[in-house]
């Protein structure tokens, strides 16, 4: 563990995976990071861990396994799939604390799982709830939940479950009149925000600036935009050359989309969770805009870039396209 006023060290679990793909792109392009890729022991992934990060082999099963890879780290991140057996985070985080390790990125990217309430109708934040509460009663590491807000250009290219959107059958579904904002994050901005919020000071170097500090066991909020359906509709546009005329444009009340969903899944469709997740997002409530209701982001505290629009609408197209659902 490193004795200055910055994290050194860096453990990753899943540095292969969706989102943990670009935070370690993030973390070795800053340069400031020793990054270690936690792996299970028989897993593949190991050959796609990029020169000059060290591996630690692990066994979920063998605490002693997890709290050796884990000595000496500043921080751990956790990135898992969310069909990861639910207590593989909870492991990680004993381990954490047995290895004394100051601060923790809890498998939380995504939605302001800080509105409990709300996570609770969407099927989400009971045991990321758990997790936290779990950190703060070992009372060794501090959490820090990274609110990006659905992914955006995995989201837009998913379907019309997520932001509306069938390009190979040029439909759009509008929710209610489509005129509600959401805050939405593409994955190198979130990669950049982990590594960057990695790079502040441990504490404060002189009065009122940043520092890790602000965040031990709070949330904190970054995106790329703030935008409407109608103004990805727009981007969209923009980007494959088509009008409005050449798209099939259907228009859903959320509430009722809701509940529909949260039947078919408790009917046994469990497919019907994506559907859940978005719709309560899409809410006219204001939930899925945390830039409002949190007076603003941490973008230029972290020194994140604006970014292009239509750059990544057209890499929501061509995943699209291809029918990709994950990275």
């Amino acid at each position: 563990m490193s004795q200055s006023n910055h994290v050194k060290k860096v453990a990753l679990v899943g540095a292969t995976g969706t989102i943990g793909t670009f935070i370690l792109k993030e973390l070795l392009d800053l340069g400031k990071h020793e990054v270690t890729a936690v792996t299970r022991k028989d897993s593949s992934a190991v050959n796609s861990i990029p020169a000059g990060v060290k591996v630690a082999k692990v066994d979920y099963n063998d605490e002693s396994t997890l709290v050796d890879a884990l000595e000496g780290q500043d921080a751990l991140i956790i990135t898992m799939d969310y069909r990861a057996p639910p207590d593989t985070q909870v492991k990680l985080v004993r381990a954490a604390a047995a290895a004394k390790v100051p601060f923790l990125l809890p498998n939380e990217w995504g939605s302001d799982r800080a509105e409990e309430a709300i996570s609770q109708e969407a099927l989400l934040g009971r045991s990321d709830l758990h997790v936290r509460k779990l950190v703060e009663e070992l009372g060794v590491s501090s959490w820090i939940g990274v609110v990006t807000g659905f992914w955006y250009e995995y989201s837009l290219g998913y379907g019309t479950e997520t932001y509306g959107m069938d390009w190979k059958n040029r439909t759009w579904t509008f929710f209610d009149d489509g005129e509600t904002k959401m805050n939405t994050t593409t994955w190198p901005q979130c990669g950049r925000a982990v590594a960057k919020l990695l790079s502040l000071p441990i504490e404060p170097e002189k009065p009122g600036s940043p520092s890790l500090a602000d965040y031990k066991n709070k949330f904190i909020y970054v995106s790329s935009f703030c935008l409407t359906q109608k103004e990805m509709f727009a981007a969209v546009l923009r980007v494959t050359g088509t009008k409005e005329s050449d798209w099939t444009i259907t228009y859903e009340e959320t509430p009722k989309r809701f509940q529909d969903a949260k039947k078919r899944f408790y009917d046994g469709d469990y497919s019907a969770f994506t559907e859940i997740l978005y719709t309560r997002t899409w809410f006219k409530d204001g939930f899925g805009n945390y830039e409002a209701r949190r007076g603003g982001t941490a973008n230029d505290i972290l020194g994140l870039p604006e970014e292009d629009l239509d750059a990544a609408t057209k890499i929501a197209v061509d995943r699209n396209e291809k029918g990709l659902k994950y990275h």
